[in-house]
């Protein structure tokens, strides 16, 4: 998002400001009253959320990208299994703990649980989760080594030295989209970048780091 918020600014003399953190704690501060134009998630509850409660622009709303569900390890972590229904993650855990971002809300955290649920290994492994409040957060448990497993998206893998050891299957869990809106209090500048998310600049920037965009 700052690569495609420079390119906008470079296009248009317009600057983006950013403003980042889980999608349930920013949607709740939107429904709150925090000033925003635009709101993209990491899932469609969120969304859902603010659009229930009034707060997002009628027909503005879309969904942007995608992304993969991935296990990672850190360089020191044991082989990891295959994943598969009733892959013995716990066993490759031991006495170790696997990173989630919080499960009960946060959007990857809620995919992680729904793929080990529907893969059924669960309850096997609830206990040894670390709930991040965030995916990076997670993410940064297997990069320091205080976590041998962690579940994170395939775009936030690509930036911690972190090995991808397997991808969930897509039926294991909802599909992974992140819509945009408009928010009702949005300014007509922010319809302009809204479009220019979805135009041919943006869309090379977000290839090229790993989402797939969807037309």
């Amino acid at each position: 998002m700052k690569q495609v918020a420079d390119a906008y600014k470079a296009g248009s003399g317009i600057p983006v400001t950013l403003s980042f953190g889980a999608s349930s704690t920013l949607a709740q501060q939107i429904d709150q009253g925090a000033a925003a134009d635009i709101f993209m998630s990491a899932d469609a509850d969120w969304m859902d959320f603010l659009q229930k409660n009034g707060r997002i622009a009628k027909g503005t709303r879309r969904d942007l990208l995608g992304n993969q569900l991935v296990l990672v390890a850190g360089k020191d972590a044991k082989a990891a299994p295959k994943i598969a229904p009733h892959f013995d993650l716990a066993g490759a855990l031991g006495d170790g703990r696997l990173a989630m971002a919080d499960p009960a809300s946060v959007p990857a955290g809620k995919y992680g649980k729904a793929a080990l649920t529907a893969l059924g290994i669960w309850d096997s492994v609830a206990a040894k989760v670390v709930q991040a409040e965030n995916v990076r957060v997670a993410l940064e448990y297997v990069a320091r080594g205080e976590a041998p497993f962690g579940i994170v998206y395939a775009t936030d893998a690509k930036v911690a030295p972190v090995r991808i050891v397997g991808v969930f299957p897509e039926n294991s869990h909802p599909p992974i989209v992140y819509p945009v809106a408009l928010t009702r209090s949005a300014s007509p500048a922010a319809r302009r970048f809204l479009v220019f998310l979805s135009g041919r600049e943006a869309r090379a920037i977000f290839e090229k780091s790993g989402f797939t965009v969807h037309s």
